[in-house]
């Protein structure tokens, strides 16, 4: 049995879905080159498309699309000047108000790593954001192991480069969307948790912090995925649902910025002389995942440099369980209301 099964503070929903399963592996490589084309073998790329935990019915039933205009948008990054797609969701007006909307800036997660914003799950989570009355704009950033859209891989800094182009097109481009451009939150899970943080990062550095409403950041992977003694849910809380040390993200995305203690590729780097102006915060933490403190004590760290900062932690949910729409939905709709009114300033 596996130790999720067994764990008492895991909610039985988490279990009767996941219970029977090994923890989701991330194996160990020699070097980048090798994780690349191992994970890029047909059969594991098969078996990447085909996990989904739900069905598109399953999802519309839980977070419907009626009632949302979702378009695909393109636009070029900087520096590198390639081209990512960015899925757009927007309310439609109906009888409302014609204001602009208050707007989240998703990024998906997946260890910087695989994964894509136009994955059914992905999908189905913004429009349950998008369904709180918000605009929602998921960026599809180039991975560093698997491709998503974008037919790109690289390492550091590409998809925080991404990442940072598209908002930047996003508030370029407003009016034209509807979009309240002094209201826009970026968010994001897991390996997105880490490039929101690392957008907030960026963004201070460069002086334009003050071009985000805050940042929502949810589970985030910002310690580079291995045991450390200090932060003791890396340690108990392993192999409930992800196995956690290994090297796949650290070698994925850049082992030369892990080894130089780069902030911006690995947050829980930053001091508090970085974080000084840093957008406001909210931290989301997951109570049985290996990177829960990970999240925890970077919000410590902005409580310290005197910035504006909110944690929670949902019991009884595994890593990312509340970005789920199913099958824990009350909980993920719970997170998805959080986000917007935090996005409206309510």
């Amino acid at each position: 049995m596996s130790r999720l099964a067994e764990d008492p503070r895991i909610d039985p929903r988490f279990k009767a879905v996941f219970g029977g399963m090994a923890p989701f592996p991330l194996p160990n490589f020699d070097s980048r080159e090798a994780l690349i084309a191992a994970m890029n073998a047909p059969e594991v790329l098969k078996g990447l498309r085909e996990a989904q935990l739900f069905t598109e019915q399953e999802a519309e039933a839980v977070a419907p699309s009626a009632g949302l205009t979702i378009t695909t948008e393109r636009f070029v990054s900087e520096p590198d000047g390639n081209t990512i797609q960015l899925s757009l969701m927007r309310p439609q007006l109906g009888g409302q108000s014609d204001d602009p909307l208050p707007c989240v800036y998703y990024i998906h997660g997946g260890g910087m790593a695989v994964t894509s914003a136009f994955d059914l799950g992905y999908q189905a989570w913004g429009r349950m954001i998008a369904n709180q009355g918000v605009a929602v704009a998921l960026v599809d950033f180039r991975n560093c192991v698997v491709p998503s859209s974008a037919p790109e891989i690289a390492p550091y800094p590409a998809g925080l480069n991404d990442c940072v182009s598209g908002l930047r097109w996003l508030i370029s481009e407003a009016d034209e969307w509807g979009i309240d451009a002094n209201r826009i939150v970026v968010s994001g899970s897991s390996g997105g948790g880490n490039l929101a943080l690392a957008m907030g990062l960026r963004l201070t550095r460069e002086g334009d912090a003050g071009l985000i409403r805050g940042l929502y950041a949810m589970c985030p992977d910002i310690a580079g995925s291995r045991p450390r003694d200090d932060l003791p849910s890396s340690i108990e809380n392993n192999d409930v649902w992800l196995d956690s040390h290994s090297s796949f993200s650290r070698l994925g995305y850049g082992i030369e910025a892990f080894e130089a203690r780069d902030p911006e590729a690995w947050p829980l780097y930053a001091s508090e002389q970085h974080v000084q102006g840093f957008p406001e915060t909210v931290i989301s933490v997951n109570e049985c995942d290996p990177l829960r403190d990970e999240g925890i004590e970077f919000y410590r760290l902005l409580l310290r440099a005197g910035q504006r900062a909110r944690c929670r932690q949902i019991m009884g949910t595994i890593h990312g369980g509340d970005n789920m729409v199913l099958p824990c939905t009350d909980l993920a709709l719970a997170t998805a209301r959080d986000i917007a009114a935090f996005c409206r300033d309510d």
